[in-house]
């Protein structure tokens, strides 16, 4: 996969809402935020400027004007450049097409677990396993919200993919880690047992 200039998922954000129509980075983040963007990237206000900044000296935006509203500060609209579209679909063809390998922070706890003893990794896990319960019903409910009631305004469908693949991303893991609490409580995960005689030495 090729280097990009400008790598932080939040210039995918930056550059598709440029593609709605020239913004100051304030209403940039507005927009995510309406948009629900802030589920698919990690939105704070100084990153975003750095991350604006950094496309511009990239060539992928360029500043178009000034706006001011009020008493408010003078504030740089920004317009996507030809470039900038071709890097946003690029970009996006890549990520839709090829799988990446990602390093979640669960993946390393449970590589090195075994630092710990079984009955405290099974606590642990409850533990994680009751956040998880919570998260997933926060997130049906909010798709069922989102989908709008008989003769309310919905979201469109198309619009809510990606909560959805959180959603599948959640309660998969949820399986995964009951599953996996189950084999330590029972016993049945091969080698748990040298592992918590190692823990009682």
């Amino acid at each position: 996969m090729p280097r990009r200039k400008v790598g932080n998922p939040l210039a995918l954000a930056v550059l598709s809402c440029l593609c709605q129509r020239p913004m100051h980075p304030y209403e940039m983040s507005l927009t995510m935020r309406e948009q629900h963007h802030d589920s698919a990237v990690k939105l704070n206000f100084g990153s975003l400027y750095a991350v604006v900044e950094a496309l511009a000296k990239a060539g992928f935006i360029v500043p178009i004007g000034e706006s001011r509203q009020g008493g408010r500060p003078q504030r740089t609209v920004y317009g996507i450049t030809d470039a900038g579209r071709a890097e946003l679909h690029d970009w996006l063809r890549e990520l839709l097409s090829q799988p990446a390998k990602e390093y979640p922070l669960l993946s390393a706890g449970l590589t090195f677990m075994t630092a710990l003893p079984p009955a405290e990794v099974l606590a642990h896990l409850q533990l994680r396993i009751g956040h998880l319960e919570e998260a997933v019903e926060q997130a049906r409910a909010q798709l069922r919200t989102f989908r709008g009631q008989p003769g309310t305004a919905a979201v469109a469908e198309v619009f809510l993919v990606e909560d959805e693949y959180q959603l599948a991303i959640q309660e998969a893991e949820l399986t995964f880690v009951r599953r996996l609490a189950d084999r330590i409580a029972d016993g049945s995960l091969p080698g748990v047992a040298e592992w918590a005689a190692f823990h009682t030495r």
